[in-house]
């Protein structure tokens, strides 16, 4: 990927167009110097719908500067270095994060909070080849599915590796790697035996434009809440789900920040902050009556405008007195997903006249 090359894809160029390289420096003045720029450029390029265009007359211009106003929000959260005092002077003495900016920057005034996003790589307290159990289900029995079609690597003792967050979206969990790995590559085991590689290279922002174009039904994308494709029904408005900042935030990590009533959390106050002045720094007008926070919201469930049909399941319905033995679309997910060539095969396969295998025995065998 080279910046200003005209061969570049669409939507890389109107990023390029509404985020120059010297803005992007200094939206994020003590980055790791692993998220760089090319790096951004190169993430979007893989995914046509993150500031892609429309034909429909929406603005894609507007919608984008909307879409990474609102991601650089959620990078200050999930990877901000939080050190209230932390100056360019401080921040100079690390060399994974001495950017060339710092230096134009008065060297003892502490930089502000929402500048401070992109400083980790790695969630804190974890390092590569941990195992304590955590953002996994790996052990057969521990889900449905998700050890069997995302397995867990191990590390040289033996153990199941822990998938914590790496990247700017903080990517988390094997079935979130697992499909990643796929989507990019055609082979979900690249990632999930190689997770490093979400934090070291220009993964680390491929995995966040991954989720954030990805659906999760009934979680829309990230993209839909932004450009207004997914519309609340009755449903969505029952359940406070609104188009806005907040429900973004309902996405990525609803379960812990959202809901519940009353004050907005703290993570969820931080995340506001920053999209206040992200936007103001892209030219994002926030309209009076967005939902900035989540409190107050019960999240997506069956039946959501954004419930669409993506996955499939096994038909436990009866045909001519017999049950059938064919996969059907259904609104909840899935490790069969329409947008993945095979997978009605390899759905029909498991459920009705395949072979399953895991760490090399079969652990479903429908041949018998």
């Amino acid at each position: 990927m080279v910046p200003g090359r005209a061969a570049n894809p669409s939507n890389v160029r109107r990023v390029e167009k509404v985020l120059t390289e010297a803005k992007f420096d200094a939206l994020f003045p003590v980055r790791s110097v692993a998220y760089s720029y090319v790096n951004l450029l190169r993430g979007i390029a893989k995914f046509p719908a993150y500031c892609g265009d429309y034909k429909d007359g929406r603005d894609a211009d507007a919608i984008c500067r909307k879409l990474l106003a609102t991601s650089f929000a959620h990078f200050v959260q999930e990877t901000g270095a939080n050190w209230s005092s932390l100056t360019p002077a401080q921040a100079r003495t690390y060399p994974d994060h001495n950017n060339a900016v710092l230096a134009t920057l008065p060297p003892d005034t502490p930089i502000e909070m929402w500048r401070q996003g992109l400083w980790f790589l790695r969630e804190s307290g974890y390092e590569e080849g941990s195992a304590v159990g955590a953002y996994q289900q790996c052990t057969p029995g521990s889900h449905a599915t998700n050890w069997i079609f995302y397995p867990c690597a191990k590390n040289s003792k033996g153990q199941y590796i822990d998938y914590f967050g790496r990247g700017a979206k903080q990517l988390s969990w094997n079935y979130n790697f697992g499909p990643f790995s796929d989507a990019l590559y055609g082979d979900v085991n690249l990632l999930l035996d190689n997770p490093g590689k979400v934090a070291d290279t220009w993964l680390n922002f491929a995995s966040a434009v991954w989720f954030a174009v990805a659906p999760q039904t009934p979680k829309p994308p990230m993209t839909w809440v932004i450009d207004g494709t997914w519309k609340p029904n009755s449903i969505d408005l029952a359940n406070n789900m609104k188009p806005g900042s907040g429900a973004t935030v309902y996405i990525i990590n609803g379960g812990i920040e959202c809901g519940g009533g009353g004050d907005e959390r703290p993570q969820v106050q931080n995340r506001i902050a920053a999209y206040k002045k992200m936007a103001e720094q892209l030219s994002v007008t926030i309209p009076p009556d967005e939902p900035l926070g989540c409190a107050n919201m019960r999240g997506f469930v069956q039946g959501s405008a954004a419930a669409v049909q993506a996955y499939l399941d096994k038909d436990w319905s009866w045909v001519n007195g017999k049950p059938a033995t064919a996969c059907k679309l259904v609104d909840y997910q899935m490790p069969f997903s329409l947008v993945t060539p095979g997978d009605y095969k390899r759905c029909v396969d498991y459920f009705y006249r395949g072979q399953v295998m895991y760490n090399g025995q079969i652990v479903v065998d429908n041949t018998k």
